[in-house]
This record gives structure tokens, sequence and C-alpha cells, in this order.
């Protein structure tokens, strides 16, 4: 990816060192981790918006499913 400017949360903990941190593209939204920056996944932003709504809104507080 070429040079883009991150943005990370004022919530960030330890001392801003682990942090989910995103970045827009032209056409994207770029999201790392500050702990592993190498690893880029990248999404639309409607599917974003929908994941936070989503988080917001209480729809994954179900927790995951143990595997037996």
């Amino acid at each position: 990816m070429s040079h883009i400017d991150w943005q990370k949360s004022s919530y960030c903990g330890n001392g801003g060192n682990n942090c989910v941190q995103l970045a827009a593209t032209d056409h994207h939204i770029a999201i790392r981790e500050s702990t592993t920056p190498h690893a880029i996944l990248t999404t639309t932003p409607t599917a974003l918006h929908a994941l936070i709504r989503g988080i917001k809104h209480g729809e994954f507080d179900g927790g995951v499913a143990e595997r037996a």
C-alpha cells in the first residue's frame, strides 16, 4: 500500500501502542493493529459503518459459540 495516514483513537491503551488503526484510501478503509502493522485489512466505508452500527446496537454481545 502506498503512503497513507493512519488514525488511532485517543482511548488507545499502553501509550498508544495497543490500538486498532484506520486509514482512508481512495475507495476503501484500511484497518490494522498497531502491534502488527504489516497485516492490513481493507473494507468499504459502507461495510465498516454496518459493523460499527451492529457493535453499538449489541448485535455481537452473544459471544462466540464454543467449538466441540
